[in-house]
Formats: structure tokens, C-alpha cells, sequence
């Protein structure tokens, strides 16, 4: 079989399961366009090529069993992002001040990955602790969209997106925390996820904190996303937040047609006074056209809440900084934003840290109130196309970094502030600067609605007859 950096996660796993191809061959060649591909879209942090065959042919012994049909993804190559311990693979947070760390266990995601067939193919490159928006590890590349290699695959899953946009895996683990799902799916024209809070479990060997954060994958179609959260979506004895539990699977939901629905249309930014490119507002033009043409209809949704609201993810964000447990001579090998969040989350007083979880609580109740009178909300994912590699990061001045950045994402903390669920799509491109880029949308939905979101994604994406053909992925090269 040729071609297979062009096949869906699931038709991989069928293929496999029907003996067309092995899991070993599928890992082999993903294994080759990493090593080829990989390091000009900075993608990859670490590849374990012997534990990556090893769970192969763990599959292909599987499918000579007749015991295959219980993997819903089969022998499909699925790389860990580098927030997340893998037992034996190196371990660094995207920090030199972790260089060198191996993990002893693998995380819970891992497991149910591999238990659902998954092959561990290597860990994806993360901006130091996951923090900024651009993936620019110091000492490593920094992850690109195949689409320009001068411009970033966002953050903080950059590496993710840039390994599945290059089409040198059709799935890749994420997580998000103030948009590090869609914000390289919106860069690099994919399907990124931000499931409801608490919808996915962070156990065993996290904990939710405040509940910003959630795991999740990068993927090319609305149905990989969908199995893959069927894959994930389970709770944990003692876990703090339950998402209600959905109808049926998730993937049956992208097979649902709904009509008639309820869309607000909010092109206004939220967390920052922010300038909008006209490319993200005809993305949101284009996709309020088609989803009126599917029997929708659509209204204005009001801003949520005031800007200077957002200052509670601040204070959590910044705290979060301060938690991560380092020794005191790692602060030096920290990168100057790491560094500020650090300082900004020490000035943080015990009462202005319960007074930022009640206002998060009141947040998240505010714009309950402001769109319940929707079924989805339709915004850009992104304020600007894919922003160039270097363009937001500012060693000299993080408070100005940190500010680009809420400028450029002045949507998606949204739904991490609120745990509702929202999902990024590649309905629309645009040539800036004489190169043809990516432009997403993003979705949000009610909490618990993921089936929903899904159904509404696979309809836009039947009805725009599939993503762009000439994305890097389909022509399975990246463009020099």
C-alpha cells in the first residue's frame, strides 16, 4: 500500500485490521518522514523507534489473533506531547532546565492510547511547561506550519500540529490550557478539540487544579478527532469535574445531521483590545454562509464578559508557573517568560488566589448566561494568520510577549475560563504576503456538548467537500 501518509487515522486502522498493511510497515514509514520531515517543521522533541515497533508488532500479533477489532486505532502512529510522561523516553517540558529527564511512568493518556492501539511513535515538541502560544523551545527548533516554514505552528501543541499538517502521522496527542489545541490546529489547517471540562480524566499522576487545562488530539478529519476522544473520554476513581456522559459514541455523533440550530456570530475579541485580520473575519463570513445554507440560523452573540474580567486566568496562569517543582538552581535555564510568569505568580497573595477562583466560578456562569440562548457560537479561532516564528516571542520585554499573545488568541482562554467545549476547523485559507495560509474557525458549544459540536464540524466539513486539497498533508510533502 503506498500513499499511507494520506489516509485518515481510522482508515489506517482499518487497513491494518483487514491485513492490507501492517502495523509495522504503517510505523516504518511514519518513522522514515519523521526523520525526514521532522526536523524542517521542528515537530519532534524525542522518537523511540525500538518501543514504537515494539507496540506494532504487538498489534500485528493482535490482528494474526483475530483479537484487532476491540482497537478502534489500530497500529496508527500517535505521538506523545512532551507534557506528558512516557516511561523510558526523555522527558523535558520543552525546558532546558529539564534536559535530560527520562520518565519512569507512562501517563494515563498513554495508556489508553495503547490500549486502543495506538502506536507511541515518539514525543511532539512543547514550548517550555506549555505556556506561550508559539513553540520555540531554547536549544531546539522551533515547530512551523508546513504551509510556510517562516511562520509558527502555534502553541503550545506546535510540534503536534506540525508533525500531522507535514503528514507524518494522521493523529497526534495535544492538550490545552488556554488554546494550545486550536491554536496550532487554526495555524497548520486542522481539526483541534477542546473538550468539555473534566470530560477527559488528567489522572493518575495529575490533578485539575483550577480546570483550565485538558487533554486531546490534532487530526486532519472530524471523525479521527471524534474516535479519539470515544478513546479518552473516561473518568478516573476520585477525578474532581465529570463532564455528563454523552448519548452514544462520539464518533456516531459525526454521522448526525442537525438542523435548524441556533448560532451566535461574535467576531468582537474578548480578553484583549485586539486588531482582527480580514482573513478571520471572511473565515467566520464564509463559514456563517455555509452553516445558513445548512438550515441554520445565525444571530450576534454578545461578548461575554468586560476585558478586565480575564484578569482571573492571569493569576491561575501565573500561579501555575510558580507550582512547577524546580529546584531553585533551574531558575537561570528558564526562559525570561517563564521567568516573569514566575514573578508575576509570587505577587499572587493566598486571598488573591481564592478571590481568582470565585471570579472564575462567576465567569463561567456569566457566559453561561450571556449565550444560553444559543446552541454554538461562532467566532475566528485566531486575531491573525499563522504568526512568523519569532514575531510574538520577546525576551526582552515578556509582559510585552505575554500581551502579544492575548492579542493574537483573544478568543479561545474563552472556553478554558468557562470549561465549555470548542473546536477549531480549517474551512478557509487565505494568500497573505504572497503565501496561501491556513485561517480557522472555532465553534464553542454548551458544556457536555461535545456530540453536538461534532455532528456541526462533519456537516461543514462534508459540505465543503473536505479541507483544502493542496494542504501540505495531501500533497504529502512540506513545501521548501
Amino acid at each position: 500500500m503506498t500513499n499511507l501518509e494520506r489516509l485518515s487515522a481510522l482508515d489506517t486502522a482499518a487497513a491494518i485490521r483487514a491485513g492490507e498493511v501492517s502495523a509495522v510497515e504503517v510505523t516504518d514509514a511514519a518513522l522514515r518522514r519523521a526523520e525526514q520531515l521532522g526536523p524542517a517543521v521542528g515537530a519532534f522533541a524525542f522518537l523511540a523507534p525500538e518501543r514504537a515497533l515494539a507496540e506494532a508488532r504487538a498489534v500485528d500479533a493482535a490482528v494474526a489473533r483475530g483479537e484487532a477489532d476491540g482497537l478502534p486505532l489500530a497500529g496508527v502512529p500517535c505521538p506523545i506531547k512532551d507534557l506528558h510522561p512516557v516511561a523510558g523516553v526523555g522527558f523535558e517540558a520543552g525546558s532546558a532546565a529539564m534536559r535530560g529527564t527520562v520518565a519512569e511512568v507512562d501517563d494515563g493518556i498513554v495508556e489508553w492510547l495503547r490500549d486502543a492501539g495506538t502506536v507511541m511513535l515518539g514525543k511532539t515538541a512543547t514550548p517550555e511547561f506549555g505556556f506561550p502560544c508559539y513553540t520555540e523551545p531554547d536549544g531546539r527548533p522551533p515547530a512551523r506550519t508546513p504551509w510556510d516554514l517562516t511562520r509558527s505552528a502555534g502553541g503550545s501543541s506546535g510540534g503536534a500540529a506540525a508533525a500531522v499538517a507535514a503528514g507524518i502521522v494522521p493523529l497526534a496527542q495535544a492538550s490545552d490550557g488556554g488554546g494550545s489545541i486550536r491554536i496550532p490546529a487554526a495555524a497548520c489547517g486542522l481539526v483541534g478539540l477542546k473538550p468539555s471540562r473534566g470530560r477527559i480524566s488528567p489522572g493518575p499522576f495529575f490533578v485539575p487544579g483550577p480546570g483550565l487545562a485538558t487533554a486531546g488530539v490534532l487530526s486532519r478529519t472530524v471523525a479521527d478527532t471524534a474516535v479519539a476522544l470515544d478513546v479518552l473520554a473516561s473518568p478516573r476513581v476520585g477525578d474532581t469535574y465529570y463532564a455528563p456522559p454523552p448519548s452514544g459514541s462520539f464518533l456516531a455523533a459525526t454521522r448526525k445531521r442537525p438542523t435548524g440550530l441556533r448560532i451566535g456570530v461574535l467576531t468582537t475579541p474578548v480578553i484583549a483590545e485586539a486588531e482582527v485580520h480580514p482573513a478571520c473575519l471572511d473565515a467566520v463570513g464564509a463559514a456563517g454562509a455555509l452553516l445558513t445554507r445548512l438550515g441554520h440560523h445565525l444571530d450576534e452573540a454578545p461578548v461575554p464578559f468586560p476585558v478586565e474580567r480575564w484578569d482571573a486566568f492571569m493569576a491561575l496562569w501565573s500561579m501555575g508557573a510558580v507550582m512547577l517543582p524546580l529546584p531553585e538552581e533551574a531558575e537561570p535555564l528558564l526562559t525570561p517568560l517563564t521567568r516573569w510568569l514566575r514573578e508575576q505568580g509570587r505577587r499572587v497573595t493566598t486571598l488573591d488566589y481564592a478571590a481568582a477562583l470565585g471570579d472564575l466560578q462567576r465567569l463561567t456562569r456569566e457566559v453561561a448566561l450571556a449565550w444560553q440562548g444559543f446552541d454554538l457560537v461562532l467566532t475566528p479561532t485566531l486575531a491573525q494568520p499563522p504568526a512568523r516564528v519569532g514575531e510574538l516571542r520577546d525576551d526582552s520585554d515578556p509582559a510585552a510577549d505575554f500581551a502579544a499573545q492575548t492579542r493574537f488568541t483573544p478568543w479561545t482562554s474563552v472556553y478554558n475560563l468557562s470549561g465549555l467545549p470548542a473546536i477549531s476547523l480549517p474551512l478557509h485559507t487565505a494568500v497573505v504576503d504572497g503565501a496561501r495560509l491556513p485561517i480557522g474557525v472555532m465553534l464553542g458549544g454548551r458544556f457536555g456538548a461535545e456530540e453536538l459540536l461534532l455532528a456541526v464540524a462533519a456537516e461543514l466539513e462534508e459540505a465543503a467537500g473536505g479541507w483544502q486539497q493542496f494542504a501540505p498533508w495531501q500533497q504529502g510533502v512540506v513545501p521548501a
